[in-house]
């Protein structure tokens, strides 16, 4: 990751170490790609943005061509494209988003993260390995002083980022556009920016700006 990726992430994050061990079958996929391409990132990819955020966006994990590349959260892929439009549209960032960790922007008052740090064969990680990835998520929760809102993008998101927080994803279901309180914040939820779910229709770009609606309507309102 170069020196400019890095200026937005603070030292003081919780973060996996670049050659965590904690997930074998992580480790041999991500050990995989370092011999098949040695100038990517190839390795956790850790939170991006600014420490006073009052909004965390947590996905899922990074992309094997998106973030895992380019070693920043929603960098590199389609999701990264409407996501990004969609905070600078909203206020949460300045600068122009390029699709390059060394693009320059940075974001103001948000903060992105993944369940799960690693890169996931097929996207698809285990539930083990979310649930190890967890302590990662808690810890970058509890380091935002801030905080008012999160944004789960999509199931696994919601239910690591409730149990997260302490409750059970039981008692908390995942719909899109929905909300819940737990604690000192309110939990969004939408469904995955994917490029499959865009193309399919599952999400449209009004469907996802709806949900930025009412997070900035709750965060103005605070």
């Amino acid at each position: 990751m170069t020196a400019a990726a890095r200026a937005d992430t603070s030292p003081g994050m919780i973060e996996p170490s670049s050659d965590c061990p904690q997930c074998p079958r992580l480790v041999a996929f991500r050990d995989e790609w370092r011999a098949r391409e040695p100038l990517w990132h190839n390795a956790p990819v850790p939170s991006f943005g600014d420490m006073g955020a009052r909004l965390l966006v947590v996905g899922l994990a990074p992309g094997l061509r998106g973030a895992n590349r380019t070693g920043r959260p929603f960098t590199g892929d389609y999701a990264g494209d409407l996501l990004y439009e969609t905070l600078s549209d909203f206020g949460f960032s300045s600068g122009v988003f390029a699709a390059r960790p060394d693009d320059g922007l940075q974001l103001k008052g948000a903060l992105l993260t993944n369940a799960v740090r690693c890169v996931p064969p097929e996207n698809k990680p285990t539930a083990p390995e979310i649930k190890t990835c967890r302590s990662y998520l808690a810890a970058t929760i509890a380091s935002l002083p801030e905080l008012r809102a999160i944004l789960a993008l999509g199931r696994i998101a919601h239910e690591s980022t409730v149990r997260a927080l302490g409750a059970s994803p039981g008692k908390v279901p995942f719909a899109h556009q929905a909300a819940h309180d737990i604690g000192r914040v309110r939990l969004f939820d939408s469904y995955h920016c994917s490029r499959y779910n865009t193309n399919t229709g599952r999400l449209t770009r009004d469907m996802f700006r709806a949900v930025f609606t009412d997070m900035k309507a709750y965060l103005d309102a605070r």
